[in-house]
């Protein structure tokens, strides 16, 4: 049985039930709705193109395509969001307005393999082989792999000016020169998107918070497992609503980076 059915057949099995019931409650009344009464503060964040960069995490196919061995847990999440045309559209409309594009992939070598000790999702990916390559400077079965880049994102990824960072290897871009890469272009706001939710996207959010940039997540460009340990998506959603400078939706992404040109 190959790695993909496997996951199939356990870890989706597993998580029916409460991806089910995520469903229906959410059909019900939308657990994702903003509040009603909010007692936060509104976001004050001022989009400032010449200072702006689109970042999208983990644009791959093991997250965002039915084939990929996530899928069984997370394409519930991604359909009821939109979440692949969606991160489209921010990648059309970065481009429109020319201003930076930053992707952080997510890739495992062999060695990785090799860790010691790692969380319950660090075992979980390693096990199902989630982005593997053959190495850092191997592309033998890369083309069209659940590490490889989605097939419709690769016109603006592969055009020679959107930044493809080094590889984070957790969750976070504390592993990786996306930090770099963004100072160098001289940009120090952040509009975010790309997967998961509460694992990467959530992860590097934090991390460019704590660099000092200002970050807008796009709540819909974005989506999470649903497994019976509980809904990634709604808890990433409270820490954005708690943490993040803005939380916008895709449409008024496009619309700010529109007024801003």
């Amino acid at each position: 049985m190959s790695r993909r059915a496997a996951l199939k057949g356990g870890i989706v099995a597993a998580a029916a039930t409460a991806a089910g019931a995520q469903t229906a409650s959410a059909q019900a009344a939308s657990p994702y709705a903003p509040p009603s009464e909010p007692a936060l503060p509104p976001s004050d964040m001022k989009l400032d193109l010449s200072r702006a960069a689109l970042v999208v995490t983990d644009p791959q196919i093991d997250f965002l395509h039915p084939e990929g061995v996530t899928w069984g847990v997370i394409g519930a999440s991604v359909t009821e969001h939109n979440t692949v045309e969606n991160i489209e559209t921010l990648f059309k409309a970065a481009k429109a307005a020319n201003i930076t594009v930053a992707v952080s992939p997510h890739y495992y070598y062999p060695t990785d393999h090799g860790w010691k000790f790692e969380g319950a999702l660090e075992k979980l990916m390693h096990k199902i082989g989630m982005f593997d390559r053959k190495g850092p400077t191997n592309l033998d079965g890369f083309e069209g792999s659940g590490a490889d880049f989605m097939p419709q994102y690769k016109p603006y990824i592969e055009d020679g000016k959107t930044i493809v960072t080094s590889p984070h290897k957790v969750y976070g871009n504390d592993t990786n020169d996306l930090s770099l890469q963004l100072r160098k272009q001289g940009v120090d706001q952040v509009i975010l998107a790309g997967m998961s939710a509460n694992l990467c996207t959530e992860s590097h959010m934090r991390e460019l918070l704590e660099d000092g940039f200002e970050v807008a997540v796009v709540r819909d460009a974005t989506a999470a497992a649903m497994l019976p340990e509980g809904d990634g998506y709604l808890a990433a959603l409270i820490n954005f609503r708690y943490m993040a400078n803005a939380v916008w939706s895709t449409e008024e992404a496009v619309q700010m980076i529109s007024a801003a040109g």
